[in-house]
C-alpha cells in the first residue's frame, strides 16, 4: 500500500512537471525546432542569471572609475585587471555590461507588465461588451499603434525627464513609450479571442446561472483567451530592449553615473572605433544582439510548438523519416539474407 502510494504520488508529481510550459515545449519539440529553442533558452537565461547575479559577478560598480590601486584609466586594452579593457570615461568594460543586463530588466518588467495589464484588460472589455466602446477602442489603438515606437520614446523621455537622463527618467521614459505602444498588440489580440469565446456553450451557461459579466470574462473567457501571451511577451521584451538601446545610443538614455546602459556606452564608443579601440563598442553590442537573438528564438520556438498546425506537420515529418530509415533497414536485412545488393544485382557482381 505505501508503495503504491508513492509511486502515484512520484507520478502526478512527473505530470505536473512534464505539463509546465518551457518542460512541455521541449517535450514536444524535434529537430532544428529543439535546438533553437534550447539555444534561445541558453541564451535568454544567461541573461537573467547575469542580471540577478550582477552584485556578486561584477567585479567593479558601474560608476566606479578607480580602486586601492588608483583610477583605472581611458580606453586601457583587455588585461587581467580588466578583462574587457575600460571606456573613454574610464569604466570598466565587463562591468558595464554586467549592470547594464540590470536595467534592461527593470525596464521589461516595467513596460512590457503595464502594457499586458492594461491590453488584456481593454481586449476583454471590447471584446465582450462590444457596441459603441468596441468602436472607440479599437479606433484609439489603431492610432496609437501607428506611431513609430522609438519617436514615441523620444518624446516620453523628453516629457518626462526633461531631457536630463537621470536613472528614474530614463527608465520611465523607456518603460511608458514601451506601454503606450504594445498595449493595442495585446488589445488586438485579446478582443480577437474573447469576440470568439464569448459565443462558446459555457459562456452562455454561465449567463443562464445568472453570473455577472465581470465574472464570466475574468473566471471564464480570460483564461481560455490567454494562450498566445507568451510568444507577444517573449517578442515585446526583446523590442523593449532595442528601443532603451536606441534611446541611449541617440542621447536621451541613462546618465553613467546613475546606472549603466549598453546604448549609452555604444553612443559613447563611436570615436574609438575609428581609432582602431574596438573593446569598448564591441562588447555592449554583443550584449544587445545576443540578448535581443536569445529572447526571440524562445518566441518563435513557443509560436511554432504552440500551432497545432506546424506542430503536426513536424510530427508526421518525424514519423515519416523513421517509417524510411526502418525500411532501409529491412531492405538491408533482406538484401543480406538473400545474397543480393538492395538494387537487385548479385554480391558476387
Amino acid at each position: 500500500m505505501g508503495r503504491s502510494s508513492t509511486r502515484s504520488i512520484s507520478t502526478r508529481r512527473r505530470r505536473i512537471w512534464d505539463r509546465l510550459p518551457i518542460v512541455s515545449h521541449l517535450r514536444q519539440s524535434v529537430g532544428v525546432q529543439r535546438w533553437m529553442l534550447v539555444t534561445g533558452l541558453i541564451l535568454t537565461g544567461g541573461f537573467l542569471l547575469t542580471a540577478l547575479l550582477a552584485p556578486l559577478i561584477a567585479p567593479y560598480g558601474h560608476a566606479q572609475l578607480g580602486d586601492s590601486k588608483g583610477s583605472f584609466g581611458v580606453q586601457q586594452p583587455p588585461s587581467a585587471q580588466h578583462w574587457l579593457g575600460t571606456t573613454v570615461g574610464g569604466y570598466d568594460v565587463l562591468s558595464r555590461v554586467i549592470w547594464g543586463s540590470q536595467t534592461a530588466i527593470v525596464v521589461i518588467v516595467v513596460a512590457v507588465i503595464l502594457s499586458i495589464f492594461a491590453g488584456v484588460l481593454l481586449g476583454l472589455v471590447s471584446g465582450y461588451f462590444g457596441g459603441w466602446l468596441d468602436r472607440v477602442l479599437v479606433m484609439i489603438c489603431d492610432a496609437v499603434y501607428a506611431f513609430p515606437s522609438l519617436l514615441l520614446a523620444i518624446v516620453m523621455s523628453i516629457v518626462i525627464s526633461g531631457g536630463q537622463s537621470s536613472l528614474v527618467g530614463g527608465i520611465l521614459a523607456a518603460a511608458s513609450s514601451i506601454t503606450v505602444v504594445f498595449i493595442p498588440q495585446y488589445f488586438r489580440v485579446i478582443r480577437a479571442e474573447t469576440v470568439g469565446i464569448k459565443a462558446e456553450a459555457f459562456v452562455e451557461s454561465a449567463k443562464v446561472i445568472g453570473a455577472s459579466p465581470w465574472r464570466i470574462m475574468f473566471r471564464h473567457v480570460l483564461r481560455n483567451s490567454t494562450r498566445t501571451l507568451p510568444l507577444i511577451f517573449t517578442l515585446n521584451a526583446s523590442e523593449a530592449i532595442l528601443t532603451l538601446a536606441g534611446l541611449g545610443f541617440l542621447g536621451f538614455g541613462i546618465e553613467p553615473s546613475a546606472a549603466s546602459e549598453w546604448g549609452y556606452d555604444l553612443n559613447k564608443s563611436l570615436s574609438d572605433v575609428t581609432s582602431g579601440i574596438w573593446w569598448t563598442c564591441l562588447f555592449p553590442g554583443l550584449a544587445i544582439v545576443l540578448t535581443v537573438f536569445g529572447v526571440t528564438l524562445v518566441g518563435e520556438s513557443l509560436n511554432e510548438l504552440g500551432d497545432p498546425r506546424l506542430r503536426g506537420r513536424k510530427a508526421v515529418a518525424a514519423d515519416s523519416a523513421k517509417v524510411t530509415l526502418g525500411a532501409a533497414l529491412l531492405a538491408d536485412d533482406a538484401a543480406g539474407v538473400l545474397g543480393t545488393h538492395p538494387d537487385g544485382r548479385p554480391e558476387n557482381d
